[in-house]
């Protein structure tokens, strides 16, 4: 059922301003020993804003940021949507011709950069042409002070619609060249408005460890409206994290699932102090259930699932800390594995449905691609109106994910569409594998792929990477394997590896590990 929802469709502008006002006084982000409070971050937002008018740089107009987290990058963000622009957040742990190539073909106007992206950053303007390159080093950035030379600390006055475009991150690429996502203003109105409604009026502080230039920026600026603290790591390294959690007195943070695993191994988890914790939330890929339990005994009752994507983000499904407990103990259904592997119901702004090839919804219980409408959901891709048209039917967002509905509401993601696998005419879902091989005592990680088979068109293959002093062999996995999911779906083959390869936003890069097997065999992927 289509639900209905207040006025999202206005510019996101005025939020800001009332976030800078209020909370004026407060402390706003902190990095290392820098800390800059509401009025701080105001004033060197605003003075950015109106350096890149006296530039030239228009409402409307591209801004990127070539940066690892830092306070810096923050506010230049930040200055860049209050000249009415656009933020293109670039990842710097994307290869630099990558990172070139998604700049050239945006348009950029303006890039900002750290030293240490200096070369790519001036690669890129002289692909683009007309480019401005800004130099930012750490707070208090004496490079970029330079830039600024006057300009006023009062923010310019600047018209934004809600169907204006706020942000342009990309898409993963691991199934293609990376697409830009219109991030609008209405759509950062309606997660803020979200944000909001969940609430409980004590304060907040806010781990950024992982990238802000994909989720945790996202949710950083959209919690600023509720006077929230942000603690910015230049990287997620597992001793950061838990030395900040327990001197900052962390409330939430987001980590993706193998950055989890790190601090469940790290050798001073135990004894950090997690009571702080109010919403620890995982995602971006699925997460192991003995981890996810693990997680729940060290971290306490505070983990937070949920599905999201760029296109859609955040707020597509979640389960939160009341669906995974009941006073501090572990809900009753959930003692079940299957109830845990859900990511949750829908959201207070989201409408989920499962579409079959024709994007007509299917009954619960039926398995088809995971469709969703709100007004989260992105305007489409940038400057192409083609693939847009592909993810847009029956007024439907198509997420490209393959899932399921139960009778209580719960979604399940079973896979991404394109890394099903179609064995002997039967499709097999790499995810479900992935799950009963993680089960396995010993397996740390696993992927499971198709590869070309004479006889069977695609056969199941698993790359596993093994906890230390475990000796498990090809012949036990695959044993395992077909006694928890059955032998077509189980592995024909195993490889055992040190490393699995990973895309720049750390999930596992299957396009990677497919590409070598199909191109030995002749044939594409």
């Amino acid at each position: 059922m289509d639900r209905d929802f207040p006025d999202f469709d206005r510019s996101f502008l005025p939020y800001l301003n009332d976030a800078f006002r209020t909370y004026a006084h407060q402390v706003c982000a902190i990095h290392g020993d820098d800390r800059l409070t509401y009025a701080d971050l105001d004033a060197l937002s605003a003075r950015v804003a109106n350096a890149l008018q006296r530039c030239g740089f228009a409402p409307g107009d591209l801004g990127g940021v070539y940066s690892a987290n830092s306070i810096t990058a923050f506010a230049v963000a930040l200055g860049i949507l209050r000249a009415g622009g656009i933020w293109v957040p670039i990842n710097p742990r994307h290869s630099p011709a990558a990172n070139i190539e998604v700049l050239s073909r945006f348009g950029c106007g303006v890039l900002f950069h750290q030293p240490a992206f200096a070369d790519a950053a001036a690669r890129a303007a002289e692909a683009i042409g007309d480019a401005t390159l800004v130099p930012i080093d750490d707070f208090p950035a004496d490079s970029l002070a330079t830039w600024l030379g006057d300009a006023s600390p009062a923010a310019p006055s600047v018209e934004r619609n809600g169907r204006d475009t706020l942000a342009l991150p990309q898409t993963g690429g691991t199934t293609g060249t990376p697409k830009g996502v219109m991030l609008s203003h209405r759509n950062f109105v309606a997660l803020a408005w979200a944000g909001r409604r969940r609430w409980d009026g004590e304060p907040r502080v806010m781990l950024c460890a992982a990238p802000m230039t994909h989720v945790g920026g996202r949710a950083a600026l959209i919690s600023l409206g509720i006077g929230v603290r942000l603690v910015i790591l230049g990287a997620p390294h597992p001793a950061s994290i838990l030395e900040a959690i327990q001197r900052e007195r962390v409330t939430d943070l987001f980590l993706p699932p193998t950055a989890i695993y790190s601090l469940l191994d790290h050798p001073a988890t135990p004894n950090t102090d997690f009571s702080s914790l109010r919403r620890f939330a995982y995602g971006s890929a699925p997460m192991s259930i003995p981890r996810l339990r693990q997680a729940f005994d060290v971290f306490g009752p505070v983990m937070v699932g949920g599905f999201g994507q760029t296109e859609s983000p955040i707020y597509i499904a979640q389960r939160e800390t009341a669906d995974h407990f009941v006073d501090g103990d572990i809900h009753g259904e959930l003692l079940d594995d299957d109830a845990l592997r859900s990511v949750g119901r829908e959201t207070v702004l989201s409408t989920v449905a499962i579409v079959d090839e024709d994007a007509n919804p299917v009954p619960d219980g039926t398995r088809g691609e995971i469709a969703v409408k709100g007004p989260m959901v992105s305007e489409g891709y940038y400057r192409n109106p083609e693939e847009t048209a592909k993810v847009r039917r029956n007024g439907w967002h198509l997420t490209g994910d393959i899932g399921v509905v139960d009778e209580s509401g719960r979604i399940y993601v079973i896979d991404r569409k394109k890394d099903m696998i179609i064995t002997g005419g039967f499709n097999v879902y790499s995810g479900e594998v992935e799950q009963a091989l993680l089960n396995i005592d010993g397996i740390a990680e696993a992927a499971v792929i198709g590869v070309p088979s004479d006889r069977w068109g695609e056969e199941v293959k698993a790359i596993v990477r093994l906890h230390p002093g475990t000796d498990l062999t090809e012949a036990h996995i695959i044993a395992h394997s077909k006694q928890a999911v059955g032998s077509v779906m189980a592995p024909k083959s195993v490889d055992l590896v040190a490393e699995l390869p990973r895309t720049a936003i750390g999930k596992i890069d299957k396009k990677a590990l497919r590409s070598h097997h199909w191109e030995e065999a002749g044939r594409s992927i």
